[in-house]
């Protein structure tokens, strides 16, 4: 039997067409818990590297002859390691290319839908690690929100679609992940936008991101109008493009709110995130569609993989939307946070252009699922 490698692409299609996949996960226990691929469709089987040294005999029994198999370890190594064992027990396999470094930088864009007005609004699905970006396009310019730092994936997409970047938004300072807004704008020419409040302590030039501004953007004069929002952050700012799309950054999720703990000031911001939540956004129209930053579980993408419901159905549906006594509020939030980001400090750090950690110390500092949400 052959071994074959699968990139990141072709499992993330496999996640959106809801296929079958076995995936014998090669890495430490701890690390499996904490964070493995998931599909609707995807069955696991965890057994460290370390315990299949002497062979695959003990666990071949455990493994569908009849399935797509695949193995996974951190790296790649191991996986391919562990690959050839189970092919020459005759087993049809395959090894994730990259390993889970390379499924925790994979983004996968896919159409959200169009503007009122004429344009495109994309959704970059970052599958292995819930974060969610936006590129809208009008007449050949386009805006960007929320940006990974896997920038060349967007500057690529843009020059395919024959756009030019105008505009780079982060909806708050990151604590997740690493923004590459600024870098961006720094390759495009566009002006890059923060919130104000998010940003006393950053070292570079950025524009004001503030409430009342409206950015145009194409011949066709699409707005983005931002929305004052704190609560996951003290400058959170939300978007409105197009009269259509609300944009929550980390405020909204599909399933639950924004946690209001990642500079320490849980206790302070868990109001601001209630005003937000119960007041603010309730001024807008039911009919806007959502699109947060993250998504929590694979049960949030929808049929094409995208991740948006309407503002609305999330009142409607949505736990954290419907715990109307305030005290309540405040005792569900503060009391239902995950564990810290891995190493949010140093992200926060390096989103401030405070320190400047090379690309694999950047790796080891995302690596791990986003915990951006109260659960």
């Amino acid at each position: 039997m052959t071994v074959t490698a699968m990139n990141s692409r072709e499992v993330t299609q496999k996640i959106f067409n809801r296929e079958k996949l076995f995936i014998l996960d090669v890495r430490n226990e701890g690390d499996f818990q904490d964070w493995k691929i998931e599909g609707e469709q995807f069955t696991h089987l965890n057994v460290p590297y370390f315990d299949l040294l002497d062979g695959v005999e003990g666990i071949i029994y455990q493994i569908p002859a009849d399935e797509e198999i695949l193995v996974v370890c951190a790296k790649e190594g191991s996986s391919i390691f562990v690959a050839d064992m189970l092919s020459e027990a005759g087993l049809n396999v395959s090894y994730l290319q990259g390993g889970m470094k390379s499924w925790s930088e994979h983004l996968e864009p896919v159409k959200v839908g169009v503007l009122k007005d004429g344009g495109e609004v994309f959704q970059f699905v970052r599958i292995g690690k819930g974060c969610l970006s936006y590129m809208a396009i009008s007449n050949g310019e386009a805006a960007i929100i929320d940006a990974t730092r896997m920038t060349d994936v967007y500057i690529d997409f843009a020059n395919k679609m024959g756009a030019k970047v105008k505009h780079v938004f982060d909806t708050h300072l990151h604590a997740d992940h690493i923004s590459g807004g600024r870098k961006i704008a720094e390759q495009t020419g566009a002006a890059y936008w923060l919130p104000p409040k998010d940003a006393e302590e950053v070292t570079y030039y950025y524009s004001r991101l503030e409430e009342g501004n409206d950015f145009l953007f194409g011949n066709t004069k699409i707005a983005i109008q931002p929305v004052y929002s704190p609560g996951h952050t003290i400058g959170s700012t939300s978007f409105v493009i197009g009269d259509r799309y609300l944009l929550t950054g980390d405020i909204l999720f599909i399933d639950s709110i924004g946690r209001p703990d990642l500079a320490g000031k849980a206790e302070d911001w868990v109001t601001d995130l209630r005003e937000t939540l119960y007041s603010r956004y309730k001024e807008l129209s039911d009919e806007l569609i959502v699109l947060p930053a993250h998504f929590m579980i694979i049960d949030e993408l929808n049929e094409n993989g995208s991740v948006s419901e309407k503002l609305g159905t999330l009142y409607s549906r949505n736990h954290g939307l419907k715990i109307e006594n305030e005290a309540e509020f405040r005792r569900v939030v503060t009391e239902n946070l995950p564990p810290q980001p891995n190493a949010y400090q140093e992200i926060r750090e390096t989103n401030m252009g405070k320190i400047n950690p090379d690309i694999e110390k950047q790796r080891e500092m995302e690596i791990g699922p986003n915990r951006c949400a109260v659960r």
